[in-house]
């Protein structure tokens, strides 16, 4: 899942074979207990039609940033699959042809990178910049990427003007006072009201399941049988529901830094579990910063880099630095450390430089930048994403109690993220729009093994979350990387598991059992 600290001001079943085109289809239908028969006959006419219609591959629009020989189509879906007749919307894809042989060549590998409310569209340049990762399984699969509804290009969403949604410093996350609370409750519903009023015929529409929907026809649009897929993050969990939707539509799967897919896991405990875990990783971090203190001067024992922490805190909360960062925006550029173990230098040596006077580095790094009104839109866009499904997905609390004492109990002993996320979250409890009951995760018939990929320490994702879907998806193979947190294990040099993913699609084979990976490199100052 994703996090960020910028806060907002805030009919019946078709039996049979599907009609021409069939041969993009899998006869098998969706498993039609797991969505009403009006939404899986209208994923299944969506899918027909989109076998017949194909993409009309093209070169990407110019202003789209994604050079040849990448190309970039459109796929049509249903709004609400439920009317499959009724308000359509169009689904961006891209994709790099598979580099291998026509024999070597295994179809399509479709990506989504978390979110909700991320862009898959980055995925096909690693073929073009010849990621080694990723060079032998380039061989086999045409590199899929989308942007899932409501995000970029597919009938974008927002819930606020973008110039106002950056503009920065915003209030302190932890609050002082009840006065504190009240005004952050009034932003969190002004932000929901604001989805109604600049997005409300899509917000009932924005759910996990619909997207999973969207994948099916994404994957009849591009020819497949069955689907190949990589997820990471959030795109774990929209893997989860996919396989439970249509496993017979499944060939292979690798989720990586896996969501918890319980129902009563989605999405609030999710939050609240994500609070713990990113603590965790942050004192990660600061035994690293002062392990390196020769480098950094920042502090020599973990205590000492923390205190330094709360007095750049209280400076900033004091006189924002810059005039635009107060403690909002440093959270929101220091949590990617216990996100990424590629930011564990930066960050440090950002720090570094603002102790020893450069102030610049540091509002370079974590400032808003009002000028670059494209990034500012895919931001605000992003957010209201992420609202927007995790609101539509599962019933939140409406009782402003049960936040403030859950909230509260946390921050005591867990206070990095805690009042960050909550603030981040409590839109969806005074959401506008239908909220829906979680899907209930679990194997379906034809569901080949799965692979699941997860780092023990992981902030985003917690470990628990892999070993769940790992129950509930009989047959698949859990790879745990021992010791490690970084998120997006995939994306990282550790043989040990890059040699395992590449065998697993490339042949399907995994280990007749689980298998514990020691941790990638540690981050070098």
């Amino acid at each position: 899942m994703r996090r960020t600290a910028a806060l907002a001001p805030a009919g019946a079943l078709i039996a049979g074979t599907l009609i021409a085109g069939a041969m993009a289809a899998p006869a098998a239908t969706a498993d039609g207990r797991h969505h009403n028969g009006s939404e899986a006959h209208g994923v299944q006419l969506a899918a027909a039609r989109a076998a017949r219609a194909g993409i009309d591959w093209a070169d990407c629009p110019a202003d789209w940033a994604i050079a040849a020989p990448i190309q970039c189509g459109w796929v049509t879906v249903p709004l609400d699959y439920a009317r499959p007749d009724g308000k359509k919307i169009r689904i961006a894809v891209d994709r790099h042809v598979s580099t291998g042989t026509s024999r070597e060549r295994q179809g399509a590998l479709i990506y989504n990178p978390g979110g909700p409310g991320g862009s898959g569209m980055a995925f096909p340049k690693r073929i073009a910049t010849k990621s080694p990762l990723w060079v032998n399984t380039a061989k086999a699969y045409d590199f899929v990427g989308f942007d899932p509804r409501g995000v970029g290009h597919s009938a974008p969403i927002s819930c606020i003007d973008p110039q106002e949604f950056v503009k920065a410093p915003k209030a302190d996350p932890v609050p002082d006072s009840e006065a504190d609370k009240r005004a952050q409750r009034k932003l969190a519903a002004e932000y929901a009201d604001g989805c109604a009023e600049r997005s409300g015929d899509m917000l009932p529409h924005m759910t996990t399941p619909n997207t999973a929907r969207d994948l099916d026809v994404i994957r009849a649009a591009l020819g497949e049988r069955k689907l190949n897929y990589l997820g990471v993050s959030y795109g774990t969990y929209l893997g989860a529901v996919y396989g439970t939707l249509f496993p017979s539509h499944v060939r292979r799967m690798v989720v990586d830094s896996v969501v918890n897919p319980a129902k009563d896991n989605i999405w609030y405990q999710a939050n609240l579990n994500q609070d713990i875990a990113f603590q965790k990783r942050w004192n990660d971090w600061k035994s690293w910063v002062a392990a390196n203190d020769a480098t950094f001067h920042i502090g020599n024992t973990t205590q000492k880099v923390e205190e330094e922490w709360l007095k750049l805190r209280a400076a900033a909360k004091k006189s924002p630095i810059g005039g635009v960062l107060g403690p909002a925006e440093l959270i929101g550029f220091f949590q990617g450390a216990p996100y990424y173990d590629s930011a564990w230098a930066p960050t440090a040596q950002t720090w570094s430089a603002y102790r020893a006077g450069d102030t610049q580095a540091l509002l370079d790094a974590a400032a808003p930048d009002l000028s670059d009104t494209a990034g500012n839109i895919r931001s605000e866009n992003s957010n209201a994403v992420y609202t927007a499904v995790e609101c539509a997905d599962a019933k939140w609390p409406t009782s402003w109690r049960k936040w403030d004492r859950d909230n509260t109990r946390l921050h005591a002993q867990y206070p990095f993220m805690t009042w960050a996320n909550a603030w981040m979250n409590l839109p969806c409890a005074t959401w506008p729009a239908k909220q829906q009951t979680p899907l209930d995760v679990r194997t379906g018939k034809g569901l080949p093994p799965v692979l699941i990929v997860q780092s023990t320490r992981d902030a985003a994702t917690p470990y628990e979350g892999a070993v769940e879907l790992h129950k509930r998806f009989r047959g698949s193979r859990l790879i745990t990387e021992e010791g490690a947190g970084s998120h997006g294990v995939t994306g990282l040099v550790n043989p040990c598991i890059n040699e395992r993913v590449d065998s697993y699609l490339l042949t399907g084979k995994t280990d007749r059992r689980d298998v514990t990976c020691a941790p990638h490199a540690t981050p070098k100052p």
